[in-house]
């Protein structure tokens, strides 16, 4: 991570899976981005963002995301997303 204009925290590398997760959760619920940005208090920019996976947020924004979209945090950016790839876990240490 590195700190971006004002102190924002931008990726080093996209996480696009978990964006996937942010987007689809956010239109399961019929939400759009600026009813979400309102919800948890920051700009339609700052969720497009998330959405892309070129933002980190902080634990208390992720909070405040997953609290919105009535899921957790480890559901939208946890190791558990189903989104390790079998073949990126070393043998003899199954995830979880």
């Amino acid at each position: 991570m590195t700190p971006g204009p004002g102190g924002s925290v931008r990726a080093t590398a996209a996480d696009g899976r978990a964006g996937e997760r942010v987007r689809s959760r956010r239109r399961e619920l019929g939400v759009t981005q600026v009813a979400l940005a309102g919800e948890v208090g920051v700009s339609r920019q700052t969720i497009i963002t998330l959405e892309t996976g070129d933002y980190a947020p902080s634990v208390y924004l992720a909070l405040r995301v997953a609290r919105a979209l009535r899921t957790t945090v480890e559901d939208l950016w946890g190791e558990g997303s189903g989104d390790t790839d079998p073949a990126d876990v070393p043998a003899g240490n199954p995830p979880g």
